[in-house]
């Protein structure tokens, strides 16, 4: 360290450095000596690093010396340097990170672009997805697989002792070796690596987190070549090869990175990065600190963001009162939310940036919604947009010529002033912020809005709805926190903090019905504060896979050698016994099931079993009399951090001597445009505040770094480190008189959001709540809203074939029992005739009604995939089905709850799982008539009706102006388009468009009579197809629901394929026959060339189980791998296949060269290989083995698909072709190879 011995007390320095500004927060322990200021993060004419600048005014002023810029710093008078950074999230944004390539077992080359098959945007046709994070992939001719599944009926005890491939894996578990890796060969694939330039590799492997010991090889032998190395085992040994495999590529991308930031702001100091070696922590995406050498790109990904988390929960979380928290941390691009409740949440497997990462990280939800968010006028709806503004340009109040934003509607009304704003901006960087630029652009707006509406909104109800708009769209993910779980919002407390936060505060408290709000004093830089406060966490998880009963007596010996790793760490960094916590947790679940939750040790016993069912109640709704089983096992020690120790809000709360603030401590009078008006209200300065005073609305607080709002109704209460908001007066009701005329369209905007919200949280509450793989991890169901008559109001957008079809089963159920349903009946229904789509995908749909006349108000209604519904084949998806019986159970209308009371039903061969699943609709169902209700009593029936309706009129207007375009395009003409299934069975379609009335006639006479065979699709799918390009046409982020099908007329003649007799057989006119629709409506359009026009359903099932695997990627434009159209479930990890089911997958690639050339080639299909381990019945239901999917526009024709069942018998191998539709029993050591169609090109290759 320093030269100059002292003993003067030594300094802390945390600092949090973002895309803009870099926070710093300083402080002496046990003294009052604080600092807290922000500076640009990048001002190349004064610094080159932000960091460093922070510490060296840190510095002077505890010094009280002048410390040049050109000098390194000595460090003998700092403590510790705890820093926060975004450098790995933006690289991961911005794909910026380091060359990077990936080894990985042979024939699983194109896994992490194939990953779980869903596209991001389902009505994206180009489904263009960000760039992989490695720039090559190198196979490593390595296999292990499972010896056991768990699926198996009859279990055996494995002597390995008889078998030289088999060995126990790290979890106990019997692993068979099935191809040992070549080390030299491998050394030459590495040589290659190296002399192209790669000194970045990572390693996944199969079964890897089971048996880590050819990654732990081939990782040696390319560290000893000089490679940084990133191996999946070492960073999470956990099951699932995708999620586990992206998190090695992120390290690979990443971390070099890392290390290089580090190294440059080393150079800042005396003696270089070593020299402060072990005072440089780093603030970790799990909210615990680690010393530099450990700090990884992977764990670098919410850096800031847990700064923050940590901050608001350690400064304003009572541990007596125990009131929980969400904390609301709006920053310039987007606002993060969180919740706590006295204990951390962790989540293991996350997404960001398109990318699946299997990582320890607090759970912090992001909304691409902060203060420089563009504000959008589009198709007569006030729109937050996903873009941002950023830093450049940056709002138009910046001087630099950028678009209006929230930020600027901030500055308009009155809430930001720029008197007091820094003199940073302009291209110069020395104004302030601009007031008479962003009133003329809003002027703008009001005018352009009233022109075209007819309306008289002045600039300032213009920028308040944009407000409004923008607080409904940040509270959306807050109550998918809490409602979303069962918990009620308003039992909270907001912790609002970020620059922009404290302008929001009231208002997004108001729309979640909470009346307290916290904002702690150094709310600006409390991620930086947050830094300052985290303790150094060691971690380390070991995959187990036992029951708890076995475990339970060993417990204390399980856990013992990672605490002890964890206190050797720990005491490493200095740290004594008494100042080191260890959290000890267990990753359970119930036997039979995929979803585990993380349970920690109680305080007072070793009892996780009594914790874990009553969590799982919680979270899920149910227990389940079970098995529980230990997946891994988790020890996270904690270093604490001591010196900082200040009251409880509570405790300050009834410590002060409160008072009404005196007018005279009043800066001066500001103008301030609330609740409709302009008006004269006090502004004041935070520092001239004391505690005990209390600051009524409305009136604004200036502090150095923010600007706190304080509304009508609301007051404040200032202590020692916080300001207490608290809700006053019960805000005018929203229920009063209003024009039943008059469609508000910033209202229709809120509303827009709040029905999206309601669906949303079915859809989560379904997820969370069901059993079955289909639906909890595949996400093989849809959840929605619906008008009294069964309109479509508004859904979560799940699965494209459900969305239109959905509506037409409400409007069959609300047709057939008018006003004869009573509050707490429940409805089951999956018949095509009743609006279904195929059998296994059964409806469970609630009325909400008016308990005073019995009226239905609205429909909730879930759709979702059911495993098995019986029928003649395993997983009800027989390819030769020819009538509907032979497809399972049907039934066009039952009570599954007749006034809340559930009376039971019969059998499928998965019967648990169909119960378990209904009830888990039900509760959906249950949640959203409860937000319903509560949106009814916020603004009233009449209002809410109106507004349903105005976002359905709203969709249409839309859909109209589209039409319109479309006739304009084709000179007038009418669109036409025929296509054949591969039995030769023809689809017609002619489009004839009304450009004065912006309305189509879509005719699909000529089409073939009703099959004999299972392709007859429902009416319903139709519309599904239609809509939803209709929907894709559109191209904008507008509201999908009723209205986008108003101007639609459809000929569907009776008798054909696509309006089929009520006892044809369906199943694959769903899957498969769907998709072919959806292939003509766009071709019609010459929108897009054909996609694979199949859903490749595979199904295999023995001793009564069911695999519902479908094989299903596809393409976009450019894309391959992905689904497409009416599809967009995601598929089981390699991983868990194998270790479920008695099966090896061989190759998951992409099928290369299958999508058609043109000008906009086709996507590529994939490859599927599976080798079967036990004897087992297959079923194939696929289309386009015969004819190829067509181009347009001179595009090629993508390749037919192919379904290859590989023989083994006494003659060898031998390969048979399956054709598109075959059920075959297949033999231990059969294989089955599905090719998946390519795309058709698009236009003619230049």
């Amino acid at each position: 360290m320093g030269s100059i011995p002292t003993e003067q007390p030594k300094i802390r320095i945390a600092i949090d450095r973002g895309g803009t500004f870099t926070d710093v927060h300083a402080y002496v322990p046990n003294t009052r000596h604080e600092q807290v200021f922000k500076l640009l993060s990048v001002d190349a004419k004064n610094y080159k690093d932000a960091p460093t600048e922070g510490i060296r005014r840190v510095l002077e002023k505890f010094r009280g010396t002048n410390l040049p810029r050109e000098e390194l710093i000595d460090t003998w008078d700092i403590e510790s340097i705890r820093m926060g950074t975004t450098i790995a999230t933006n690289a991961l944004l911005e794909r910026q990170g380091e060359r990077a390539a990936l080894l990985t077992t042979k024939g699983f080359r194109d896994l992490l672009v194939i990953g779980n098959q869903a596209r991001p945007h389902i009505f994206d046709l180009t489904v263009r997805k960000l760039e992989n994070l490695y720039e090559t992939v190198v196979e490593i001719n390595e296999r292990v697989t499972m010896e056991e599944f768990l699926e198996n009926p009859e279990k055996q005890s494995i002597d390995i002792s008889k078998d030289s491939s088999l060995v126990e894996g790290s979890t106990g578990e019997v692993v068979r070796i099935l191809q040992v890796p070549d080390m030299k060969a491998i050394k030459g694939q590495l040589e290659q690596l190296y002399s192209e330039g790669f000194r970045s590799v990572a390693i996944c492997f199969m079964h890897a987190y089971l048996y880590p010991n050819h990654e732990n090889s081939v990782a040696k032998l390319a560290r000893d070549m000089r490679f940084d190395v990133s191996v999946s085992s070492e960073l999470q040994p956990t099951i699932k090869m995708v999620p586990r495999g992206n998190s090695a590529t992120a390290d690979a991308y990443l971390s070099p990175l890392i290390k290089r930031y580090v190294k440059n702001f080393g150079t800042g100091f005396k003696g270089g990065v070593e020299a402060i070696a072990g005072e440089l922590l780093f603030m970790q995406s799990d909210g615990g600190l680690c010393l530099w050498q450990k700090f990884s790109g992977l764990r670098a990904i919410l850096s800031g963001p847990a700064g923050g988390v940590i901050g608001y929960t350690k400064s304003c979380y009572d541990d007596g009162e125990k009131r929980p928290l969400l904390g609301f941390h709006m920053g310039g691009t987007s606002t993060d939310v969180s919740r706590f409740a006295g204990t951390y949440d962790h989540v293991f497997e996350t997404e960001t940036a398109e990318v699946t990462l299997q990582v320890p990280q607090l759970d912090i939800n992001t909304v691409a919604a902060g203060g420089g968010s563009i504000l959008h006028w589009k198709n007569d709806l006030f729109a937050i947009g996903l873009d941002s503004a950023s830093a450049h340009p940056g709002p138009v109040c910046y001087r630099k010529g950028g678009p209006l934003t929230v930020t600027d509607a901030n500055l308009f009304l009155g809430r930001l002033l720029p008197e007091f704003s820094p003199a940073i901006f302009s291209p110069n960087e020395d104004k302030r912020l601009n007031y008479e630029t962003t009133a003329k652009a809003f002027a703008e707006m009001a005018r352009m809005i009233n022109s075209e509406e007819g309306l008289d909104f002045s600039p300032e109800e213009v920028a308040s709805g944009f407000l409004r708009v923008a607080n409904e769209a940040m509270s959306r993910p807050i109550r998918s926190l809490t409602e979303g779980r069962g918990i009620r919002t308003s039992d909270h407390t907001l912790v609002t903090f970020g620059g922009a936060g404290g302008q929001h505060a009231c208002d997004v408290a108001e729309a979640l019905g909470i009346d307290m709000v916290a904002i702690h004093r150094f709310s600006s830089i409390l991620s930086a504060y947050g830094i300052a406060l985290g303790d150094l966490a060691h971690e380390v998880q070991r995959p187990r896979t036992d029951s708890l009963v076995n475990m339970e007596k060993n417990l204390k010996a399980e856990f013992a050698p990672l605490v002890d790793e964890g206190s050797e760490i720990l005491g490493q960094q200095g740290y004594l016994a008494q100042d080191v916590e260890y959290e000890l947790f267990l990753n359970l679940r119930y036997a039979g099931t995929n979803s585990s939750l993380m349970i920690r040790k109680p305080a007072d016993s070793w009892d996780f079993a009594s914790i874990f069912t009553r969590q799982h109640y919680d979270e899920f709704g149910f227990t389940l009399d079970r098995e529980i089983l230990v997946d891994d096992i988790r020890v996270r020690a904690l270093g604490k951090t001591r010196g900082q120790n200040f009251e409880t809000i509570s405790q300050a709360l009834k410590s002060v001597s409160t008072n009404m603030v005196s007018p005279k401590k009043s800066v001066k009078k500001t103008k301030l445009y609330t609740a409709g008006v302009w008006d004269d209200v006090n502004l004041y300065r935070l520092d001239d505040l004391a505690p005990g005073d209390i600051v009524p609305g409305p009136s604004v607080i200036l502090d150095q770094t923010q600007t706190i709002l304080v509304q009508p109704g609301w007051s404040v209460t200032v202590l020692p480190r916080h300001l207490v908001l608290e809700k006053a007066l019960q805000s005018t009701s929203k229920t009063g008189e209003e024009d039943e005329s008059f469609i508000d369209p910033i209202q229709l905007s809120v509303f827009g959001h709040r029905f999206m919200s309601i669906a949303e949280q079915m859809g989560r509450s379904l997820e969370k709540t069901s059993v079955s793989i289909n639906i909890k991890e595949r996400l093989d169901y849809s959840c929605a809203i619906f008008s009294p008559t069964g309109g479509l109001v508004a859904n979560a957008p799940h699965i494209p074939c459900h969305l239109g079809a959905m509506s037409f089963a409400v409007a069959y159920q609300a047709e057939l029992w008018g006003n004869r349903l009573r509050p707490g009946d429940v409805l089951v229904s999956n018949h095509p005739a009743a609006g279904g789509s195929h059998l296994p995908d059964v409806n469970v749909i609630t009325p909400v009604i008016d308990e005073q006349t019995n009226e239905v108000l609205f429909w909730v209604t879930s759709r979702a995939h059911h495993a098995d519904i019986g029928g003649i084949c395993a997983g009800s998806m027989p390819p030769h089905s020819e009538e509907i019986w032979q497809e399972g159970a049907s039934f066009t209308s039952f009570k599954l709850i007749e006034q809340g009371r559930y009376p039971g039903c019969t059998g499928t061969r998965t019967w648990s799982d169909n119960v378990s699943d209904l009830k888990a609709q039900a509760a959906a169902n249950l949640k959203g008539i409860r937000l319903i209700q509560d949106c009814i009593k916020e603004y009233g029936l009449s209002t809410v009706q109106k507004y349903m309706k105005g976002i359905q009129a709203n969709a249409e207007k839309i859909v109209r102006s589209l039409l319109r375009k479309v006739h304009d395009e084709f000179s007038g003409l009418p669109l036409e388009a025929v296509d054949y299934l591969d039995d030769g069975s023809m689809m017609c379609l002619k489009i004839h468009i009304d450009r004065e009335q912006g309305s189509a006639t879509f005719d699909f006479t000529g089409t073939t009579g009703e099959l004999y065979g299972n392709l007859n699709v429902p009416r319903a799918i139709t519309f599904s197809a239609i809509i939803y390009v209709l929907r894709s046409l559109v191209n904008e982020d507008i509201p999908l629901n009723q209205g986008c099908l108003a101007p639609i007329d459809v000929i569907l003649p009776e008798g054909t394929f696509l309006s089929p007799s009520k006892g044809a057989a369906t199943v694959g006119g769903n899957t498969d026959t769907s998709q072919r629709v959806t292939d003509l409506v766009l071709q019609a359009f010459q929108a897009a060339a054909a996609s694979q026009g199949t859903c490749n359903n595979l199904t295999f099932g023995y001793g009564g189980e069911v695999v519902n695997g479908k094989a299903k990627p596809g393409f976009g434009y450019y894309e391959s791998g992905v689904h497409v159209h009416m599809t967009n479930t995601r598929i089981t990890d390699p991983e868990s296949l194998e270790k479920r089911y008695p099966c090896i997958l061989h190759e998951f690639s992409i099928r290369k060269g299958s999508g058609g050339t043109g000008k906009y080639p086709g996507g590529d299909g994939c490859i599927r290989d599976i080798e079967f381990r036990q004897p087992v019945q297959v079923s194939v239901l696929s289309e386009r083995r015969s004819i190829p999917p067509p181009g347009i526009q001179g595009g090629a024709p993508g390749k037919r698909g192919e379904n290859i069942w590989v023989r083994v018998d006494e003659y060898g191998a031998r390969e048979i072709m399956l054709g598109g539709k075959k059920t075959c029993e297949m033999k231990k050591g059969d294989r089955i190879i599905i090719r998946i169609p390519g795309g058709g090109g698009y236009g003619k290759v230049e």
